[in-house]
């Protein structure tokens, strides 16, 4: 692995772990940064989301998660392109109604400007272990 390959693939999970943590805090200006503006997020449920429409459930607390805990994390990086395959369990609330559950995001990641954003990710649901 070429040194310039091994600073992507480590800017890559330092961007992950941020996401991860803006999306605890709630912190709409952080994801504003992570997420391309052409991103689009298919949820466990089948529905889409833009990024104007994924960043107002956060500023209007439509959805606040309070624990998001990653259990696995894969990454890829290709050239300028990246995935992250991730496992977390998460907790919180959706529309006013709690919520748990085991996910699997993948995320596909475009570096430009010295900086990796999400143009696409999708999330789906888990069984717990046996």
């Amino acid at each position: 692995m070429s040194t310039e390959h091994a600073a992507l693939v480590a800017a890559l999970e330092e961007a992950e772990q941020r996401l991860q943590s803006a999306v605890r805090a709630g912190d709409v200006e952080a994801l504003d940064l992570l997420l391309d503006d052409r991103v689009v997020y298919t949820g466990p449920d089948g529905r889409s989301l833009t990024k104007e429409e994924d960043l107002a459930t956060h500023r209007s607390g439509t959805l606040v998660v309070e624990v998001l805990d990653q259990q696995e994390l894969e990454l890829t990086v290709v050239g300028t392109t990246g995935v992250t395959r991730v496992l977390v369990a998460v907790q919180g609330t959706a529309g006013g109604q709690p919520f748990a559950a085991r996910l699997r995001y993948t995320r596909t990641w475009v570096h430009a400007d010295d900086s990796w954003r999400v143009l696409a990710a999708h999330a789906g649901a888990v069984p717990d272990p046996a």
